[in-house]
This record gives structure tokens, C-alpha cells and sequence, in this order.
């Protein structure tokens, strides 16, 4: 087996066995008692590991990652006082991601692999308006329109809400106020530069699991403090991208270590009030991604913002100070005691309350995959840079980087936009001239109406052989979706 990563030191060293950093983990505390280097350290010892790892960067402190650290006082100071026998300084083989292109390279995925019931979570939509969305995928799908971007699912939905009348009869009713609704979300979203999220090329997850020079793993670093100003848009990407990796990796049975840990931080974000059926797939997801070999990280500030069948499925904790100054919060405290696998001698609930700035109960799972004991420790101090890069170091980071220029060549095909606009103009120049008033309108052989069963006969010969292949996203399998 291979040797445990340490992360701590309590009466003796604490590490993770990287056999169990698959069963999932949880840092959480309170803001300012130290989760953020927490984080950091377990990101390094990964990629020591060979493990690649992916996190948000929800303050711009992470990118120091890519430099050799270490001359920090406070660093000094720590490992000193746990008498780290061969602490050395050293930077980690990272990437720069960033949904909007500035901080790092772009990250898209199009509007079908996304899929209507995430996109329906961003929009805050009702049943209804989410069942016409729906609808609107269902006939994309039919007629063999695919939906990359943005401006193509803008001009599909406005496409069927012209033909509401037309698509009654096969796919229910559509009403204009869902139309309409789903129309200024998408308004909205365009307006806060969620746009730039859908398209191609879309991204490739093995960009995802790679790892650098002498076998480290990559740390793939999302920017996200400027997409933290869009909190649903931050939780919707992360779980979009988890589900991507649960769909499209294969099972790897029981392996000695992760293919590639995830760090959900600002994880409340995702339970923010999700509809009940999303809420029981993400607990799905959660409970099989590790025979993907996947280890998911919920990084929040109350272990109780973690839904309880989630909340027991993470093995491996890091439990920083939590304030307790009014009896709801000295409930959520005892609560989170509770959680723990007792020590005899350690009030658990009192030493939460108590713990230090860099100071932590820490619990992880033994070889057999039960939890330890819970200990009272200090976290050990990171190797990497604590202070971020500047704007300088950054660009010749993702310059350097081998998928340079790949993800910033956007491209723009044919899909349902260039598809429903060609149409369009085609139906107007076929339309006779104006008649005459007082005159018949109707010719006595209608080329309009030629174009229309034309028209339709091709949709449907699309739909038969094209539709069918087009990607269906989020969740796919589980919800009876195509890939």
C-alpha cells in the first residue's frame, strides 16, 4: 500500500491513505480558521501522490501552487513546531482555468451535454417552464438541430414558441409564459457572460487527469472569483462537471489511488434548495463516483449545509473552529461533534469551539475503511508559494502550458441557429407577393405549402438519423438520456 499523505499532526502524524481518498472527505469551519491552506496541503500531497486534482480558486489565493514556497514566517514556525523531518519547498505542475477566458484557459461545454434540468436549476425555472424547456430539447432533438451555444438554443426557443400551435398536437401544450421565461434567463445569463460557457471546443476531460514532470499530478485551478459573483452558475458548472466525470469514466474497481480528487468549495451553494429529484441524483453521483476512482471534497463552513445521506458518506475529515455565540449555533456545534468517532478523554463539541487558526479535529478512514478516532492537531504547512502569482507569472504559467492556444481557437459550426435562420429565409422567399385587395390570396398550386411538407419530411429523416446521435448531457444515464 502505498505510504499515507500526511496532512496533520496530533499525538503523532495523521496521514491519508490514498486506497481510501476515494471514499470522499469534508474540510469544513468556520471563515478564517485555516480550511483554504487545509486545502492546499491535501492538493499537494495528491499531486506528490501522482493524483491530479481539480478546485475552484474562490478567493485568487490558490495560484501560488505553481511556485516553491516555504519562507513564510508562519510556515517556518509550523514546521518547526511538528519537527517535519525533510519539509522541502517546492511548486506544483498547474493549470489555469477559466469559464470567462481571462484567468486561465477556456472552459465550454454546449447547451446539450449541460441538458434541460441543469439549465433549469440555473434558471430558477417552475415545473412547468422546466417541462417546456424540456420540450424544446425534445424537438431539437427530432429534427436534428444541435444545440452548441447560446444563440442556438435562443433561436430554438423562439422557434417553438412561434410554432407553439403546430407542436401541440405531438408534444403537449407550450404555453408563451414559459416561452417567455425561459427567454429572460437566457437574456440574463447572456448579460452576466454565462454565454461564453457554451460552445466549442467543448472541454475534454482528460485535459483533466493528467500529470506533469516526475509523474506529479496536475492541479487544474478554476478562477472562480469573479464567477462567484453568479453563485448558481459556480454550482451549476461544478456539478455539471462532476456528473461528466461520473458518465463518461470507466470503472476502475478498487485502485491503490484516485484517478483525480475534486475540491467542492463553497459546497452550500450546492444544496442551495435543489428540487428533490436533483437533490437524489447528486446524492446518486456522490455515492458512485468513487468506483470511478474519483474522491470528491466538500469544502464548507457548517458540516450541517451538507445534506445528511451525503454528509455520511464522507469518510476522510478536517474539522476546523466553529463559532458558537447564539443556541443555534451551539447546536449546529454539537451536531458536528456528533459526526465524529469519539476519543475517550476529547469533548469533542468544547474542542471545536476552541481550536486555533490552523488547528483541526481530524478523523480519516484505516485500512479497512472505518474512521479513525478523532484527533486534535495542527495542520501541516504547504511547500508551495502562500502569496498568489502575479499577472505576469500567471500568463507565462498558462503560455507554458501544453494546451496553450487549443481551447482559445473557439469554433462556430452549423448547428441550430445557422439551421433555423436558413429556414426562415428560405419559407419568406417562398411566399407569393402580396394579392391585391378584394382578390384571393390562394394560389391554385401553393409553393408555400410544398416547402412546408417538404420541410417537414426532411426534419423528420434528421430527426431519424441525426437526432439520435446527438449528445445528451448532465446526468444522461441516470436519467435516461443519450450520450
Amino acid at each position: 500500500m502505498s505510504d499515507p499523505l500526511i496532512i496533520a499532526k496530533g499525538s503523532e502524524l495523521l496521514g491519508l491513505l490514498p486506497k481510501m481518498a476515494n471514499r470522499h472527505g469534508l474540510i469544513a469551519g468556520a471563515t478564517g480558521t485555516g480550511k483554504t491552506v487545509t486545502l492546499r496541503v491535501l492538493a499537494e500531497q495528491f499531486s506528490r501522490a501522482g493524483v491530479p486534482v481539480f478546485m475552484a480558486d474562490v478567493k485568487g489565493d490558490l495560484t501560488g501552487l505553481a511556485q516553491a514556497g516555504g519562507d513564510h514566517p508562519k510556515v517556518q514556525e509550523r514546521v518547526a513546531a511538528l519537527k517535519l523531518d525533510g519539509y522541502a519547498a517546492e511548486g506544483y505542475p498547474v493549470v489555469f482555468w477559466d469559464l470567462f477566458g481571462a484567468a486561465g484557459h477556456p472552459v465550454r461545454t454546449t447547451v446539450s451535454e449541460m441538458g434541460p434540468l441543469l439549465l433549469a436549476r440555473l434558471f430558477d425555472l417552475n415545473d412547468t417552464q422546466e417541462g417546456v424547456l424540456s420540450l424544446v430539447f425534445k424537438i431539437a432533438d427530432d429534427q436534428g438541430m444541435l444545440l452548441l451555444d447560446l444563440k442556438d438554443l435562443q433561436e430554438m426557443v423562439r422557434y417553438v414558441g412561434d410554432h407553439a400551435g403546430e407542436f401541440r398536437t405531438s408534444y403537449g401544450n407550450i404555453s408563451a409564459a414559459s416561452i417567455g421565461a425561459i427567454q429572460r434567463s437566457l437574456l440574463t445569463l447572456e448579460q452576466q457572460g454565462g454565454g461564453r460557457f457554451f460552445g466549442e471546443p467543448a472541454l475534454d476531460l482528460d485535459d483533466f487527469i493528467q500529470t506533469g514532470a516526475g509523474g506529479r499530478g496536475v492541479i487544474n485551478i478554476l478562477a472562480a472569483d469573479q464567477l462567484m459573483q453568479t453563485p448558481k452558475l459556480y454550482a451549476t458548472f461544478l456539478l455539471w462537471l462532476l456528473a461528466e466525470l461520473f458518465e463518461r469514466l470507466p470503472e476502475a474497481g478498487d485502485p491503490e489511488k484516485p484517478k483525480l480528487v475534486f475540491f467542492f468549495d463553497e459546497a452550500h451553494l450546492l444544496f442551495d434548495n435543489p428540487p428533490k429529484a436533483l437533490l437524489e441524483k447528486i446524492e446518486q453521483v456522490v455515492r458512485l463516483i468513487r468506483s470511478k476512482g474519483v474522491g470528491v471534497y466538500f469544502v464548507t463552513q457548517n458540516p450541517l449545509d451538507i445534506p445528511e445521506e451525503i454528509l455520511g458518506q464522507l469518510g476522510n475529515r478536517v474539522q476546523h473552529a466553529l463559532r458558537a455565540f447564539t443556541p443555534k449555533d451551539q447546536k449546529a456545534v454539537r451536531a458536528a461533534a456528533e459526526t465524529f468517532r469519539a476519543r475517550p478523554g476529547l469533548d469533542v463539541a468544547t474542542a471545536i469551539m476552541e481550536l486555533g487558526t490552523g488547528e483541526a479535529l481530524v478523523s480519516l478512514l484505516d485500512a479497512k475503511g472505518a474512521p479513525n478516532m478523532v484527533e486534535r492537531a495542527l495542520v501541516a504547512p504547504p511547500r508551495s508559494r502562500l502569496q498568489p502569482l502575479d499577472a505576469a507569472e500567471k500568463a507565462a504559467v498558462i503560455n507554458g502550458s501544453p494546451l496553450a492556444g487549443h481551447y482559445e481557437r473557439q469554433v462556430d459550426r452549423e448547428s441550430a441557429y445557422e439551421k433555423l435562420k436558413t429556414r426562415a429565409a428560405q419559407v419568406a422567399a417562398q411566399q407569393p407577393p402580396a394579392a391585391p385587395r378584394g382578390r384571393s390570396t390562394a394560389p391554385d398550386n401553393p409553393t408555400g405549402e410544398i416547402f412546408e411538407a417538404a420541410a417537414k419530411s426532411a426534419a423528420r429523416a434528421i430527426g431519424s438519423q441525426v437526432g439520435r446521435q446527438i449528445i445528451r448531457g448532465i446526468l444522461g444515464s441516470l436519467f435516461g438520456g443519450r450520450r
